[in-house]
């Protein structure tokens, strides 16, 4: 009987949510950073977007780690335009979207432009014009940006209505997750953000690191830090990312991408778009890069 009941659990664990009706309120728009590099932070974006696509939901993926490729490079996609060739030529949105699996969009920041950076009129008007497109097409916008403390960085964490910060148990990467949030706690560019904590050797471990970074951030910042879920450390992981095929795709039933599942399931629920997310969104980047 004890058996059946865990069985039936995890069948009930391993259905997506329910799709929710469309709405006019727009998508919600996610910030995933990271205090430093080597944490895994693009790994889960792009897994994290592929299971809520999955699901059902619309979902773009935001490459804000301007100069670089590493979401099409997990995704093993090749765009032939990118935000650069919107912003500065004459593309089209549908010409920059690359489209992945599950119907998954990705918007490429790609090579030629390093920072969203003095803006004439032109080139701030086009950046408007993606307003249409992410309030009508799109459930969740998941923007991955650079590493560490920089002008886009901070810029697309102001710019978003949720932040998500990845870390690693290491000592290191509690220590830079740290320096960022107070630099956003002491600019008040956000008050509260999410955790999750990558490459965990047990649940336990996660928590433990979770609960450092938690404490010192409320006790000497006044920063609330919730958390939203662990990723156990899995070799298959690294050779997804050889193969350039994500994880929940070439190992759907690995330990690490069971722990993505949880953390999707866990950002879906309870949570409504906020309206005009998408205007508040665009506004905020070309106050901050205008």
């Amino acid at each position: 009987m004890l058996d059946q009941a865990h069985k039936l659990r995890t069948l009930v664990n391993d259905l997506p949510p329910a799709v929710p009706r469309r709405r006019e309120t727009g998508p919600r728009i996610i910030t995933v950073t990271s205090g430093k590099g080597g944490v895994g932070k693009t790994s889960l974006v792009v897994n994290l977007g592929l299971v809520l696509a999955r699901w059902g939901r619309r979902v773009l993926l935001f490459d804000g780690d301007l100069g670089l490729a590493n979401i099409e490079v997990l995704l093993g996609l090749t765009p032939t335009y990118t935000l650069y060739e919107f912003l500065y030529g004459n593309k089209s949105i549908e010409e920059i979207l690359c489209t992945g699996p599950y119907g998954l969009q990705v918007i490429s920041g790609g090579s030629g432009m390093q920072e969203l950076a003095n803006l004439d009129s032109i080139q701030r008007q086009r950046l408007l014009d993606l307003l249409p497109y992410l309030r009508t097409r799109t459930d969740f916008v998941l923007v991955d940006t650079g590493a560490g403390i920089s002008r886009n960085v901070l810029g697309f964490v102001a710019a978003a209505e949720e932040v998500v910060v990845v870390i690693t148990p290491e000592p290191t990467s509690l220590t830079d997750a740290y320096g960022l949030i107070k630099v956003l706690a002491r600019f008040k560019v956000h008050a509260e953000a999410r955790l999750v904590v990558n490459r965990a050797r047990s649940e336990k471990e996660a928590h433990q690191a979770a609960q450092r970074l938690q404490t010192v951030c409320s006790k000497f910042l006044g920063f609330n830090l919730s958390y939203l879920g662990e990723i156990l450390e899995d070799a298959v992981v690294g050779q997804a990312v050889k193969e350039q095929r994500p994880l929940v795709l070439s190992q759907p039933y690995s330990v690490a991408a069971k722990s993505i599942g949880r953390i999707a399931r866990c950002l879906v629920d309870g949570k409504e778009p906020t309206p005009k997310a998408a205007e508040r969104f665009l506004d905020r980047l070309l106050k901050l890069f205008g």
